[in-house]
């Protein structure tokens, strides 16, 4: 099935986005060589809040999150990958295609792990010359740090705050046209607490601040007015675990907002959340690459 970016649904000016969303990431999908679609916007900032389920996140005082989802596209019905679990959907999430293509089904933190085996988006970005950054909470995203694709990667692992502070300066300072963003303290809470419990929801909100923190460095930079946002999460949650198939751990956030996006956009279509990988790298008008070996499902949706 072809895939195409979800914001071909809701970018201001569509003309040619069906061009690109057409593209099949498989067989005849362009190489970094192929001649690249306009770009969109010159950054894209992918965030993730792990373990948000949308029914909690709304229950938690959230403005800058929802003020992004007012004010840009939104839904809240989004789709992960099953198993829903962190390692296997962050790797669809930023990668376009499915556990099916990635074999990526563990989710532990192994120490003889080696890198994901499809490419990635950073990949993708870096062939066209552009910035690219991951900061993340848990040790097991060094997983997606393929050599040479990524400039910058910083993992405290569970130290959020710290986190956020390099992720501020190092926007600040460079400037990145790709940067993935990944909160784990929410999921952290959801296994200790629960679900939707008072801890829970308190993380959620702690997270909104440094939401905020990131959105301010963009503006710091001097960037804001060419970017985009694109928050979401890896899967949801029930009682103190995740990893069925069942709608309370596999339904999630999609939010975008900034550049190129339409205003108080509800997408209807469905999502998936390997469709944040098409857009992001439609927006920044980067091919995806070639998938290894043989023809795959491509990585935007129709």
């Amino acid at each position: 099935m072809k895939r195409r970016s979800v914001l071909t649904l809701m970018v201001a000016a569509a003309t040619g986005a069906g061009v690109w969303g057409s593209q099949v990431v498989g067989q005849n999908a362009p190489t970094a060589q192929s001649a690249a679609p306009p770009a969109r916007a010159k950054h894209v900032f992918i965030v993730s809040f792990d373990g948000g389920k949308p029914s909690v996140m709304h229950a938690s005082k959230m403005p800058v999150t929802m003020a992004m989802a007012n004010q840009g596209a939104v839904t809240w019905e989004a789709q992960t990958i099953f198993p829903s679990l962190t390692l296997p959907s962050h790797t669809s999430m930023l990668t376009g295609v499915g556990p099916d293509k990635h074999k990526v089904l563990w989710n532990d933190d192994r120490a003889n792990a080696e890198h994901v085996k499809v490419p990635t988006s950073f990949q993708a970005a870096k062939a066209r010359g552009l910035k690219t950054a991951m900061f993340a909470g848990k040790s097991k995203f060094h997983h997606l740090n393929i050599p040479a694709s990524l400039d910058k990667v910083f993992i405290p692992a569970y130290e959020t705050p710290k986190m956020v502070a390099e992720a501020a300066r190092y926007i600040v300072a460079e400037k990145p046209n790709l940067c993935f963003i990944h909160f784990a303290d929410s999921d952290v809470a959801g296994h200790k607490y629960g679900w939707g419990s008072p801890e829970q929801v308190k993380a959620f909100e702690d997270e909104d601040e440094a939401l905020k923190k990131l959105q301010d460095a963009v503006t710091e930079a001097g960037i804001a007015a060419d970017s985009v946002f694109i928050l979401t999460s890896d899967h949801g949650g029930q009682g103190h675990s995740h990893g069925s198939n069942s709608p309370e751990d596999m339904t999630i956030p999609w939010i975008a907002y900034g550049k190129s996006v339409k205003p108080g956009t509800k997408i209807t279509a469905p999502v998936v959340t390997y469709d944040s990988a098409a857009t992001a790298l439609w927006l920044l008008g980067v091919p995806p690459l070639r998938l290894p070996s043989r023809p795959t499902a491509s990585c935007a949706r129709r």
